[in-house]
């Protein structure tokens, strides 16, 4: 089922009467979802990607704009007419019910035409059971399972009537971390086997990039970026979407372009030739810096962690951002660890430029992999389009 989110927007009356006004949870987000992609809603708390996911759901109604399902409008459907499956963070099974009833309540409720036989309730729950790995615990109760087991009954309830689209809102954040990976992959298993369009909350960004075909990224109510999680990961549009994902975060320092030449306080660091003068934010991730004994950076030693297969530097550096900033190298590279110093280059792929008052990216040749001219092609698509600023319509 293809979804459409034209222009909606979610404004509530502001609690504080004194202030009044409204608060804007959801200010113009504007998405086509395509039929059997699996969409992370990815952000920080208080983001508006829970209410957005209500408003598909129905238990929101858009302020502005329209949702669609296909070719049908339904802004004003109650949820049970939409067709939808809702997984919730709390997984919301009923305690004295065993595996089996729980997964059956939502058939047992079905009125009219769509009324089902006993026989055939008991068989989609049966089916909707073994996809989700749990047909030998029917007869248990919730209280006899585990945390992931739990999840699993609350997401074979939500397939049991066949949903046109899954809804996921923060499905794994009561799980401890072993039990997160394994339920992220059934979740990702289970929606390439049944095809359905399924739309995916949460803060988590490792979650949101291991398992998604595309994530849009959130702030304050509004679309970031919309794209391939790699993609969004090496090609952050704003800085913004450049701090929120990765782990360790990138490494934020001020500088300045001046001659095509990059500037970190004083250390001239790199050529940046294309982008023009004036004060910037400089992003490189921490796999972005290679060790050198005559490296251009020069950064304080704060010390060094050998973690197996990589090494990770943690350094300071008066124009970083941060307290301190990390550095991810090779275990082979050789670092004094009785030096106050460390000195990097800096590879141009993984260092990224923002403009230091609007945080929008900077270009210049050589960060990415593309020709010269591919950039120039890019560079004047994006003026043609008026701002330049990245589509917010996920690709098919």
């Amino acid at each position: 089922m293809k979804i459409v989110l034209e222009h909606i927007s979610k404004r509530y009356p502001n609690r504080d009467k004194k202030v009044g006004g409204v608060f804007t949870a959801v200010d113009d987000f504007d998405l086509t979802i395509p039929d059997g992609k699996l969409i992370g809603l990815l952000g920080p708390s208080g983001c508006g990607k829970s209410t957005t996911l209500n408003m598909i759901c129905g238990l929101e109604t858009p302020t502005e704009g329209k949702i669609w399902f296909g070719d049908t409008d339904v802004t004003n459907l109650t949820p049970e007419l939409r067709g939808v499956g809702m997984v919730f963070q709390s997984y919301a099974l009923y305690p004295h019910m065993t595996v089996r009833q729980n997964i059956m309540f939502p058939l047992e409720n079905l009125k009219g035409e769509e009324k089902l036989s006993k026989d055939e309730m008991l068989r989609r729950v049966e089916e909707a059971a073994r996809l989700v790995q749990i047909d030998e615990l029917l007869d248990r109760k919730p209280n006899e399972m585990s945390g992931g087991q739990q999840q699993r009954v609350a997401i074979a309830r939500a397939l049991v009537k066949t949903p046109k689209v899954l809804l996921l809102d923060e499905p794994l954040s009561n799980l401890d971390a072993r039990l997160r990976l394994t339920t992220r992959e059934e979740i990702r298993r289970i929606q390439r086997e049944t095809g359905i369009t399924t739309i995916f909350v949460t803060h988590d960004q490792e979650e949101a990039m291991s398992i998604c075909d595309e994530i849009v990224v959130m702030e304050k109510g509004i679309i970031r970026q919309v794209g391939k999680p790699q993609h969004v990961y090496d090609e952050p549009e704003n800085l913004f979407v450049s701090k929120f994902l990765g782990t360790p975060p990138i490494n934020i320092f001020e500088g300045r372009v001046e001659r095509e030449k990059l500037y970190i306080g004083t250390q001239e660091v790199l050529d940046v030739h294309g982008a023009q003068d004036g004060a910037v934010h400089v992003g490189v991730r921490p796999e972005g810096f290679v060790p050198a004994d005559d490296g251009p950076l020069t950064c304080g030693l704060i010390a060094v962690e050998r973690m197996g297969r990589d090494t990770s530097v943690v350094a300071k550096h008066d124009a970083h951002d941060g307290v301190q900033m990390r550095a991810i190298v090779s275990s082979d590279a050789r670092i004094d660890t009785a030096s106050e110093t460390v000195r990097f280059c800096i590879r141009p792929e993984k260092t990224r430029l923002f403009d230091a008052e609007t945080g929008e990216r900077v270009h210049f040749f050589g960060e990415t992999m593309e020709e010269p001219a591919e950039v120039m092609a890019r560079e004047a698509r994006a003026n043609a389009s008026g701002t330049g600023a990245p589509t917010t319509e996920a690709s098919a």
